[in-house]
């Protein structure tokens, strides 16, 4: 199992990470997803506030899912 995603800031390393691993540039992400390079350089320098819908769809084109999951207890 993956370990949770607890900061935007790891949202966009996840993202990066993934979409080097596929060797897609931020441009070429951007025109699969239909958003602009600008946004999937705002979405890996883990800005905070973003469009969830643009989030999905950037998920979508890099083959990863959002699940949520209860925490377990500490």
């Amino acid at each position: 199992m993956t370990d949770p995603v607890r900061s935007s800031a790891e949202l966009g390393d996840r993202v990066r990470a993934r979409r080097r691993a596929l060797r897609l540039t931020q441009a070429g992400t951007a025109e699969l997803a239909g958003c602009s390079p600008r946004f999937i350089v705002a979405l890996e320098a883990g800005k905070p506030a973003v469009q969830m819908d643009k989030v999905l769809a950037v998920l979508d084109v890099l083959g990863l899912d959002l699940s949520l999951a209860p925490r377990e207890p500490s």
